[in-house]
């Protein structure tokens, strides 16, 4: 797989969603903030929702957010949790990894493997992907 390191604009990333965590978190209910950046540079937010049956994860509520206003082309894509003192970086879970590839597959996706923040495509994280008819591959 073709990792790549991140650079200044990623770090506005990570940092978008640490703040909108920050801003939210609730140790039951919001513990994972998300930030998306599209091609027309704005940033999208959304932390995640717990409930009894099923919560969507922070990723899609900031997806959701930038397609709600207009954007249409994801460039990147990051999701954090506090821990400890800090923040750490989180790999997409199979749910969010099929949701990118059916929406931006091309999107650089930055996520955690031993211990390291990387970045790579959403397609190289899912291989042998399932693609829908309404895939935008």
């Amino acid at each position: 797989m073709n990792f790549q390191q991140l650079d200044n604009n990623d770090q506005k990333l990570i940092e978008a969603a640490k703040e909108v965590l920050l801003k939210n978190y609730d140790p039951v209910r919001h513990t994972v903030g998300a930030a998306v950046i599209c091609s027309t540079g704005n940033i999208y937010t959304g932390i995640n929702i717990e409930a009894c049956g099923y919560g969507p994860c922070a990723e899609p509520i900031a997806i959701g957010a930038a397609f709600t206003n207009g954007e249409r082309e994801i460039i990147a894509i990051t999701a954090v949790c506090k821990k400890d003192d800090g923040f750490l970086v989180l790999s997409p879970c199979g749910n969010c990894r099929q949701l990118l590839m059916d929406y931006s597959p091309n999107a650089m996706v930055l996520f955690s493997y031993e211990g390291k923040v990387f970045k790579t495509q959403a397609r190289n994280l899912l291989p042998g992907a399932y693609i829908s008819d309404f895939a935008s591959v």
